[in-house]
């Protein structure tokens, strides 16, 4: 995978522009990215069809966004929410290129509380939703949609309410139907990812 360096240069002016440049330079962490690109590839490697509309629940500051325009999926555009309302100024200077294309739009808002549609709807930030939580936005998310999911076993962030042991109990607590399931070995955690659909 190749980034464009304009968009190279975005996310340097999102970093420069920020209010708060260490927590912003935390979406660029080794284990982030490597944990964004592993996730667009295993995308890349499914039966998806063209022109995707993709949303992105816990999008933070876009760079998930920027990581998937930069790939070989074919995406008409990306929604990316986040319950933070600081992130959304970041994740569209992130994105500053497909932003004015039309083709981006970071969103401040509670995904367990409203309804998003897309081909694919991603989440990456299981381990920050409690059970309740995580039921609650799955029964919003469309019955046709690919349904991407990650979790971790990091216990020792104070942030995360429901992380999981192994990919296995990640599974089983998913509630769909999956087709792909993975897991990805960090030096702070294993990081586990599932690809499938909402059991009808």
């Amino acid at each position: 995978m190749k980034v464009e360096i304009e968009d190279v240069l975005f996310w340097m002016d999102a970093v420069r522009n920020s209010s708060n440049r260490y927590r912003t330079l935390e979406s660029f962490w080794k284990g982030q990215v490597r944990s964004k690109v592993w996730l667009v590839e295993a995308l890349e490697k499914q039966t998806l069809g063209v022109a995707l509309k993709i949303v992105i629940h816990g999008g933070w500051n876009g760079v998930l966004a920027s990581i998937l325009f930069n790939s070989s999926l074919p995406i008409r555009g990306i929604h990316s929410y986040d319950i933070d309302p600081d992130c959304e100024e970041t994740a569209r200077t992130v994105n500053k290129r497909q932003e004015m294309q039309g083709r981006f739009r970071a969103i401040t808002g509670d995904s367990t509380q409203q309804l998003y549609h897309g081909d694919i709807v991603i989440n990456t930030i299981c381990e920050h939703l409690t059970q309740a939580q995580y039921d609650q936005w799955l029964n919003l998310v469309p019955i046709n949609a690919i349904i991407v999911l990650q979790s971790n076993d990091y216990f020792d962030c104070e942030e995360h309410v429901r992380c999981h042991s192994t990919l296995k109990e990640f599974q089983e607590q998913s509630a769909i139907e999956v087709l792909y399931h993975d897991e990805l070995k960090t030096p702070l955690y294993t990081r586990f990812m599932l690809i499938g659909r909402k059991i009808v």
